[in-house]
């Protein structure tokens, strides 16, 4: 091992312990019900999604049903044709709503109702007439399922699992936590080539067949610290990324609270691995694809808090099958600091 990549190894170890000691974020899983998915976050929002049939085409209209927590909160319907033009819904050959892509309040509220007890929906064109449809297969199942996450059985906002107690019966939703994340300042600084090299060793980076520009990504992240992304490796439609942090002219491995990239080893031991990654306004995002049309994937986005990448929203979609809007799993609120570029002397 070179003397580099021993201080890398030595820095991975040797993190403050308060970064150490934060809890783990839990994103919740995402559930499936015949024809329809359904995530719901730690604040117990809930999104709702269509599913082409697992033996036909994807339709060109997809459906994605919200509800956030709390007894007086309703739900939101919203239609998403590939053309992004509005669109009416019908189940089984009753109209319920023309012209729109958004509904709320009492639209939705019907919308929803007639499909727990339904079998098709219907999308209608400008002039009311069936233009697609979508399988009702699992949709009461998936609404009784958001029930229960949300408290609502056997009260009257629940959308299957009615009864007769009070919306004040509904528990509120519970606070997301708080990351207070470092605002960025300052100019990216930029490795050396030695430790370029020690930072792809670290990461087994394999650049074999990588026809993209393999420079690394900086940004600056403030106090004196600039993130470094080091391409390691590219498939046909996810590049993946390891990051650093070099501060003061050394390296360490930027560390994430969750595991990232495709997490198949539940490990956050290492560098975190960013998929198709940007970062824009202090949040590093990654995406990655299960597939290159992306109708199914995790979406992750972290801020950085002076020690590490904080979690504050993850999105999934576990199956691929023609919708490609992710579900909201995870959320924290994001707070910002300014931390300065060097430690001030004392005089």
């Amino acid at each position: 091992m070179t003397r580099l990549s021993a201080l890398l190894a030595l820095s991975l170890s040797v993190l403050p312990g308060a970064a150490l000691a934060q809890v783990a974020p839990k994103p919740g899983a995402m559930k499936t019900f015949g024809d329809w998915t359904v995530g719901c976050d730690n604040t117990n929002a809930c999104m709702m999604l269509s599913l082409a049939p697992e033996d036909g085409d994807a339709p060109p209209t997809t459906l994605l049903i919200v509800r956030d927590a709390g007894g007086d909160v309703g739900f939101r319907v919203t239609v998403e044709p590939e053309d992004g033009r509005p669109r009416g819904l019908a189940v089984d050959g009753k109209r319920l709503a023309i012209g729109q892509v958004d509904y709320d309040g009492a639209p939705a509220g019907a919308i929803v109702g007639a499909m727990a007890n339904g079998q098709t929906l219907q999308v209608l064109n400008a002039a009311g007439k069936t233009e697609s449809t979508l399988s009702l297969k699992g949709a009461s199942a998936a609404l009784r399922y958001m029930d229960a996450q949300q408290g609502r059985v056997g009260t009257v906002t629940a959308a299957v699992a009615k009864g007769n107690a009070p919306a004040s019966r509904v528990p509120p939703p519970p606070a997301p936590p708080v990351v207070t994340a470092v605002i960025p300042s300052g100019v990216a600084a930029k490795p050396t080539a030695a430790q370029l090299t020690a930072m792809r060793k670290a990461a087994q980076c394999d650049l074999e067949g990588f026809a993209g520009d393999s420079s690394p990504e900086l940004h600056a992240l403030g106090g004196g610290a600039t993130l470094v992304l080091v391409p390691c490796s590219a498939g046909a439609y996810n590049i993946t990324a390891a990051a650093f942090v070099l501060r003061s002219g050394k390296v360490a491995p930027a560390r994430a609270d969750v595991p990232t990239g495709f997490g198949e080893d539940g490990s956050t031991a290492g560098p975190a691995t960013l998929v198709n990654a940007s970062f824009d306004k202090g949040l590093l995002q990654s995406y990655a694809k299960g597939r290159g049309i992306g109708d199914c994937g995790t979406s992750q986005t972290f801020a950085w808090d002076g020690t590490r990448l904080r979690l504050t929203e993850q999105g999934e979609m576990g199956e691929c099958r023609g919708n490609t809007g992710l579900a909201t799993i995870w959320r924290a609120t994001v707070r910002r600091k300014q931390v300065a570029s060097s430690p001030r002397r004392r005089r």
